[in-house]
């Protein structure tokens, strides 16, 4: 195994400083040269096994003040502050690890800045949210902008969803998908041909080729033909839906015209009558939709949450998918039940549990701090790699409708829904949440004060005031 190198030389100008001694006199005292103690001081060399044991018989150093774990892990944080969208560009790994290493005083510092700037913003971003603030002073990210844009639309966009309808069912018959996306792209020019392509490659566009990943899940290839279609053949309303939009950025608007092409892939997939009556009938069975509609069932989840056309609504739903770190990275909702925009979701929800149980649905009734009951539904929908070695997408999809529905959905029967017993606490988010007697809190809501107990010990280390 191979011996990690220690650069300190921080730590051995301090040690030089507490001594009172200069560098010819410490070289001395270490038995090495001068010019091998600078270039160690300053980091262009490692501390050798010589020097360390000197360290320790000459000045009684503890040998693990010199690891170098600090340093890697004020390299990690840096990343990671250096990712927000506040900076430009972060620099290069090896600036990082210099300023840990030769100025870990400045690289706090910073730390320290950056945590005390992304409280602030959190903050008012939470209470803005509690208190129904607009923010007008406040430019978005561009991928805020987009998710606005949708939620604000109530995730429905009823000009592309009925354009789509009309593409799946020109005669009022659904036919079959693949063939009408390749019928069309035909139309413009493009062939379509299945082959062999990189695993996680879905297609590849080459001149007038669309290249088709045959070893892609069917249901993928389908909706990815389809949003071809979109971009293709009906650029003209992509657009004309985005300049309404007003974007403030090309970036938030070349983003929303590809969420636009997949919400047309979806629509044409799962056209909206036939889909809302055959989820009625079925009960929202997510998996027997997904058969009957050829799809997968995220694509199935996310299609339900977007039955909201006037005089013709589906149950409202909510969607969202998380990844194994509990990010959400998908997030609609046509109940009350909103998403917060900062911090991760409630862990109390049992989408976080799908992870453990793969391949099953998790069922949960849970009950938020306005008093609203949910039916909740999870599961995992993993991305196959394609190819041995290489890397699985794990994600887990929660869906959910207010209980008063519940009665609409396979997944409540069996369930005791007039026992308020059944029903689970659960939030928004930490930061938002006024539950004072959650076991699983990570951090205090940014509105209430707070009390530290000295003389008794409970699952937190604070008191919601």
């Amino acid at each position: 195994m191979a011996v990690q190198k220690i650069y300190a030389g921080v730590s051995l100008r301090e040690i030089r400083a507490r001594t009172g001694l200069n560098q010819r006199a410490f070289a001395e005292r270490l038995g090495i040269s001068l010019p091998y103690l600078s270039q160690m001081e300053n980091n262009h060399r490692p501390i050798s096994a010589g020097v360390l044991l000197r360290l320790a018989q000459e000045f009684g150093i503890d040998l693990t003040s010199l690891s170098a774990g600090d340093a890697e892990r004020m390299v990690i944080d840096m990343q990671e502050a250096l990712a927000d969208p506040v900076f430009d560009a972060a620099p290069p790994l090896a600036d990082l690890r210099l300023a840990a290493t030769n100025a870990p005083v400045l690289a706090r510092a910073f730390l320290d800045l950056y945590r005390a700037h992304r409280d602030g913003q959190e903050r008012l971003a939470a209470l803005d949210e509690a208190y129904g603030a607009s923010g007008q002073n406040a430019t978005p990210a561009p991928w805020e902008e987009v998710r606005d844009f949708f939620h604000y639309c109530d995730n429905y966009i009823d000009a592309v969803d009925r354009a789509a309808e009309h593409f799946a069912c020109p005669d009022g018959q659904r036919g079959n998908p693949w063939q009408r996306a390749q019928h069309a792209l035909a139309g413009s020019g493009i062939t379509v041909q299945l082959t062999e392509l990189p695993p996680g490659t879905v297609f590849r566009r080459e001149g007038q080729d669309l290249l088709m990943n045959s070893a892609a899940e069917p249901a993928t290839r389908c909706f990815q033909l389809l949003h071809q279609v979109a971009l293709t053949r009906h650029a003209d309303l992509l657009d004309a839906t985005l300049d309404l939009a007003r974007f403030r950025s090309e970036t938030a608007r070349s983003i929303a015209k590809v969420g636009l092409a997949n919400y047309f892939a979806g629509a044409a997939l799962m056209p909206y009558r036939v889909f809302l009556q055959t989820a009625r009938q079925e009960r929202h069975d997510l998996e027997r939709l997904a058969h009957l509609f050829d799809a997968s069932l995220e694509q199935v989840a996310h299609r339900l949450s977007t039955l909201q056309r006037p005089a013709e609504k589906g149950l409202p739903f909510f969607f969202v998918r998380v990844d194994q770190a509990g990010t959400i990275t998908k997030r609609h909702s046509a109940t009350r039940l909103q998403f917060a925009r900062f911090g991760g979701a409630c862990p109390l929800w049992n989408v976080h549990q799908a992870f453990e149980q793969p391949r099953r649905f998790l069922r949960q009734l849970a009950q938020t701090p306005d008093d609203v009951r949910y039916l909740l539904l999870s599961r995992d929908v993993s991305k196959p790699a394609g190819a041995y070695g290489a890397p699985v997408r794990r994600f887990a999809i929660g869906l959910g409708c207010e209980i008063t529905h519940a009665n609409g959905m396979v997944y409540a029967d069996g369930l005791d829904l007039g026992n308020p017993h059944s029903y689970e606490p659960i939030g928004i988010s930490c930061r938002i949440c006024p539950r004072a007697d959650c076991h699983q809190r990570s951090v205090p809501p940014v509105d209430r004060g707070l009390r530290i107990p000295i003389d008794r010990n409970g699952p937190l280390p604070y008191e919601i005031a």
